[in-house]
């Protein structure tokens, strides 16, 4: 019998796949959690052996959850299970080694198959995404960064200070990214990169 904790903040998504779930002979979910927090205190306790966890969620999502994992080098194994197929998610689950990203439109047999196979070491990642991992972002490292500190509210000047630039040279870096990305403001890039996963 496979172990599986389930972390899914979506009462009614979370439901129906631990109902389809327990339908299978040799899995048993052990227990769900509504946010990453409470995943995290129960994969203490109960010591799943698969994690599977969307995305976002409340307090600590999945990719944060499974950075704290590794962190930890808690036994388990996990798959995300998300409606976002991008390039910029996948490729951060790929660097936390985590063994399985499954959409959640897939058929839930195949949610099933994706657990039995990483309780078998193989990697599962959902048909059509593989080619995604090594798609190049369309940003550099500096403008990532900029976007970051500009999402977490900092001023140009502040911005400026953090990257050890002048303030006229933030503000030319921002004005080209604004063009680049077809955007007129701090706030609709921010939402941009953050709707392709890119911060």
């Amino acid at each position: 019998m496979i172990r599986v904790l389930l972390a899914e903040d979506q009462a009614m998504v979370r439901g129906a796949l631990a109902a389809l779930l327990a339908l299978e002979g040799d899995l048993q979910v052990v227990a769900q959690a509504q946010d990453g927090e409470e995943a995290w205190r129960l994969l203490q306790e109960l010591r799943p052996e698969v994690l599977i966890a969307d995305i976002e969620m409340p307090k600590l999502g999945g990719l944060e959850l499974a950075q704290r994992v590794r962190a930890r080098q808690l036994p388990v194994r996990i798959i995300i299970l998300t409606t976002f197929g991008r390039s910029a998610y996948l490729r951060r689950a790929l660097e936390l080694e985590v063994e399985g990203y499954v959409l959640k439109d897939q058929p839930a047999a195949e949610l099933a198959q994706a657990v039995r196979r990483v309780m078998r070491g193989e990697r599962v990642i959902a048909s059509g995404l593989a080619l995604k991992a090594w798609q190049p972002e369309p940003l550099s490292e500096r403008e990532l960064a900029l976007l970051r500190l500009v999402a977490e509210g900092k001023t140009t000047a502040e911005i400026a200070r953090h990257q050890g630039l002048s303030e006229g040279t933030v503000r030319n870096y921002l004005s080209e990214l604004f063009a680049r990305l077809g955007v007129h403001s701090r706030w609709e890039a921010v939402r941009l990169a953050q709707d392709q996963g890119w911060i």
